[in-house]
């Protein structure tokens, strides 16, 4: 465990402390398309980029986007370990330049064979307030010491 002991567990309703990625870099989605082996040329060619129509800015990956999301979760929780399942739709692009502000709300919270898990609704909105990933995420809260 590498969070902090947490003495009560987040409420329905609850906010998951968001994170703010102020712009997204070209030259990381450049290196992310090598890393990943992504022969998509939307991520690296401004001229692909335009002439698929979607501006002049190279495009993130869908899965970097996701990223920040889990990023998020793993601050909120202080673990990676802590995020069980992820469930998400993308729905628009992030480009280059973009801030992309992550954040989630608790719709659920239980306890299953002694593990706390908190069920959650999450998204990554870019630009002007766009929904480009939206989803549900299921944590564990490791290491609660409830009552204490």
């Amino acid at each position: 465990m590498t969070g902090p002991i947490r003495t009560a567990l987040p409420a329905v309703g609850d906010a998951v402390p968001p994170l703010r990625v102020e712009s997204v870099s070209a030259d990381r989605i450049k290196i992310m398309a090598l890393v990943l082996r992504d022969p998509n040329p939307i991520h690296f060619d401004l001229d692909a980029v335009r002439a698929a129509g979607l501006g002049d800015r190279e495009v993130n990956q869908g899965g970097v986007t996701m990223a920040y999301v889990i990023d998020m979760l793993v601050a909120w929780t202080g673990s990676r370990a802590s995020v069980r399942t992820i469930d998400c739709r993308f729905s628009a692009n992030v480009f280059a330049g973009d801030t992309v502000d992550v954040g989630g709300t608790v719709t659920a919270v239980r306890e299953e064979h002694g593990v706390h898990l908190v069920d959650c609704e999450v998204w990554a909105d870019s630009g002007q307030g766009v929904r480009a990933v939206g989803g549900t995420a299921t944590v564990a809260f490791l290491g609660v010491r409830v009552g204490q």
